[in-house]
């Protein structure tokens, strides 16, 4: 069910693109946008107790936006890097409020996405005023197509898994003269990436802002869940900044079948390595074959532990999140935000996995620092597991 392997390439050097400056940045503008607020920062102490470690804090972006996830931390700050690079501004000059009237038409946003990017670029697409175009790979469950719908874009599923579906939104975009916002990036196709993986920052800022307000000031370790590694790279980027790599043990965990930061920490040269197929995971948002180029150096050189989660580890997370010990709070944790509850429980509890966990340097002196980056995005499957017991531990 697991399978980890400790990063023999790694340096301990940081990433000019991902520091506490340019998270400032970034903070700025997500706080110009009506709504924001900082998400809750839930410590899980009686859970803390059960499986041996100091403390539990998990960062609940269920809470973000009413949108349920993350995402549109990254896609709305590139989607204002777009308005103010076409109208010749540094991003700090524009007005959320009033940027739709500096443009005789819309611009027109595509995307692909496993359901959370690409509600997050419609949320904001529709909040500046503009227009998106979302692609999801075949499989991609209805409530994800109607949620996007529903928030004004338009939403096509192809026949293809989402790796190919990013190429064919990328050849639409070029097409029709769209912008195209991915969060993973090639050869040629680097800004946008980097601007969506800077966005992520906003949330680590956050945590490590609250985590400051506690007795637990830092974390021993930060757990990160990765499809491209777009998100887990710019949180461990502006860690590694903030507190220092030395200071922390960070562990990347993945689905399975789609493990591709884990085959690339796994090669013979520390190379990127693509994961083909299917793809099937319950975990959706993390579903993805080939890695970020933008974001694979700062999680190889600062990347301690790369782990391959079957689905039910996942779906053990969520029925722990769901059904809290007592005197723990209850959390609504999806299928992609749950995993590293479902990691740290399987480590900490099973004793098969005693000497994984002893590789991790999880022990009772460890401060546990988790993202719960989606709620019940999927409610029906949601339902199906944390009701019902789907795919048992």
């Amino acid at each position: 069910m697991l399978k980890i392997r400790s990063n023999r390439f790694r340096t301990g050097e940081t990433s000019p693109l991902f520091t506490t400056e340019v998270a400032e940045k970034t903070r700025e503008f997500h706080s110009q946008i009506q709504g924001y607020e900082p998400t809750p920062l839930t410590s899980l102490p009686a859970l803390a107790k059960e499986l041996g470690v100091k403390a539990i804090y998990v960062k609940d972006e269920s809470h973000r936006f009413g949108l349920n996830a993350f995402k549109v931390l990254g896609g709305s700050y590139a989607l204002g890097r777009l308005l103010a690079k076409k109208l010749d501004l540094d991003i700090s000059e524009i007005d959320l409020q009033t940027v739709s009237q500096k443009f005789e038409r819309p611009m027109v946003f595509t995307t692909a996405t496993a359901g959370n990017h690409g509600t997050g670029v419609a949320w904001a697409a529709r909040a500046m005023g503009q227009k998106a175009v979302v692609y999801m790979p075949k499989g991609s469950p209805q409530s994800a197509v109607e949620r996007i719908r529903g928030l004004g874009a338009d939403c096509i599923v192809t026949d293809v898994n989402y790796d190919d579906t990013v190429r064919l939104a990328n050849k639409t975009a070029e097409e029709n003269g769209w912008e195209l916002v991915q969060d993973t990036a090639w050869d040629g196709y680097e800004e946008i990436p980097t601007w969506i993986s800077q966005g992520y920052m906003t949330m680590a800022g956050e945590a490590a802002d609250q985590l400051a307000k506690l007795d637990d000031a830092q974390p021993t370790h930060v757990m990160l869940q990765a499809g491209v590694g777009a998100m887990a790279g710019g949180v461990l980027g502006y860690l590694a900044d903030a507190y220092g790599p030395e200071n922390f043990r960070s562990v990347i965990s993945e689905p399975r079948a789609a493990d591709c930061l884990y085959q690339s920490v796994s090669s013979e040269n520390g190379e990127m390595t693509a994961v083909e197929g299917d793809l099937t995971s319950i975990m959706a948002g993390l579903a993805c074959g080939e890695p970020n180029p933008i974001t694979w150096p700062i999680l190889r050189d600062c990347g301690d532990h790369f782990i391959s989660a079957t689905d039910n580890i996942a779906a053990t997370g969520m029925r722990i999140l769901g059904n809290p010990l007592k005197g723990d709070p209850a959390i609504t944790g999806g299928e992609s935000g749950a995993l590293n509850i479902g990691l740290l429980y399987a480590l900490r509890a099973k004793e098969e996995y005693a000497e994984l966990a002893q590789k991790a340097g999880l022990n009772e002196e460890s401060v546990v620092l988790i993202f719960n980056t989606e709620g019940d995005t999927n409610p029906e499957r949601y339902r199906k597991i944390v009701w019902e017991g789907a795919l048992p531990l």
